[in-house]
């Protein structure tokens, strides 16, 4: 999820454990807590664009990592708050639930995350987009009013947990909502008769209103929407694989690292003689099916040893765009 909304979780789960000990203290410090996994991002900034991609809610996001990290903030944590008798037990399960937490929401976006690195399996429900306002801005009203009052103020308690409550309960609802679409999205397959291997749905951007699909056959990905407040038949739209590109090439070690980030949900374009490898797993920048963008696309460099990736970099007008897009279809068709 976002920085501001990992800050508000770390922020209430140390509210949680520590509150009525130490008070806000508490709040900053599962704040900061809260922040510390995402700062494999900025390790990412030195790396190749593919390395930065492969370490991104990897080692930072796994339990191996909270457990080794929990103690020793822990302890940093119980020197700094003696006077208050908070120990280093108390500041490691502080510290490891603010890290846990923000894992564990993570987990519900189509990114996910490897809870169980070293392993290379990637937890990823893909029920909310990594900025979702409502689920963020109750949280954070109830974090405010919950600063307001004294530590040992019973209100206080009480507006931490309908945080926590609220927030936990609309993650359960994105769940309800995924499986609502999943099934509409089935059953507009089943009467197209495509013969679809594998279906994957997510929200789109902002919201859990409208919701997108990719359904995979032989030859191509199938991509289709459909928002709540739809009244025509869900309408897919064909994107086809073009894997006979990469005709042997597909030993490429640069290649295999892609097919591997993808989860092997990939399509190949050629444009201008240039070849270019398009990431489905976080769709579409526009609509065109004729000469389509997709959100993560690498131009594939020949190289004396191969091909190199080149990350196609997205414009600030692409996104309003798109945004402006998903507002429209969000109304329903």
């Amino acid at each position: 999820m976002d920085s501001v909304t990992q800050i508000v979780l770390g922020a209430a789960v140390g509210e949680k454990i520590l509150g009525r000990k130490i008070g806000n203290r508490a709040m900053l410090y599962g704040a900061i807590a809260g922040t510390i996994p995402d700062l494999d991002v900025v390790i990412g900034l030195f790396l190749d664009p593919l390395s930065a991609v492969e370490i991104h809610r990897g080692f930072s996001h796994s339990i191996l990592f909270f457990s080794i990290l929990s103690p020793l903030l822990g302890w940093f944590i119980a020197r700094r708050e003696m006077d208050s008798k908070v120990s280093v037990i108390n500041g490691a399960s502080l510290v490891f639930w603010a890290l846990f937490t923000h894992a564990l929401l993570d987990a519900f976006t189509t990114w996910g995350t490897q809870l169980l690195w070293p392993m290379a399996y990637k937890f990823a429900f893909r029920s909310i987009f990594v900025v979702d306002p409502l689920y963020t801005v109750p949280f954070l009203f109830c974090l405010i009013m919950a600063m307001r009052k004294a530590r040992t103020d019973y209100n206080r308690t009480q507006w931490n947990n309908r945080g926590l409550k609220i927030s936990s309960a609309y993650l359960m609802l994105t769940l309800v909502l995924k499986g609502v679409t999943y099934y509409k999205f089935q059953r507009a397959i089943t009467l197209s008769g495509l013969e679809v291997v594998a279906l994957e749905t997510k929200p789109t951007p902002l919201n859990t209103i409208l919701w997108t699909a990719t359904a995979e056959t032989k030859t191509a990905y199938w991509i289709g929407d459909y928002s709540f407040f739809d009244t025509r038949p869900i309408v897919f739209n064909a994107y086809p694989k073009n894997r006979e590109l990469l005709d042997g090439f597909m030993q490429d070690k640069t290649i295999l690292r892609l097919v591997d980030l993808s989860e092997g949900n990939y399509t190949v374009t050629k444009k201008d003689g240039k070849l270019y490898f398009n990431d489905l797993r976080f769709g579409l920048l526009n609509r065109n099916t004729t000469n389509p963008e997709f959100a993560f696309c690498y131009e594939l460099l020949p190289s004396k040893s191969g091909f190199k990736a080149r990350e196609v970099p997205k414009t600030r007008a692409e996104g309003l765009l798109l945004l402006q897009q998903l507002w429209k279809r969000i109304s329903g068709n």
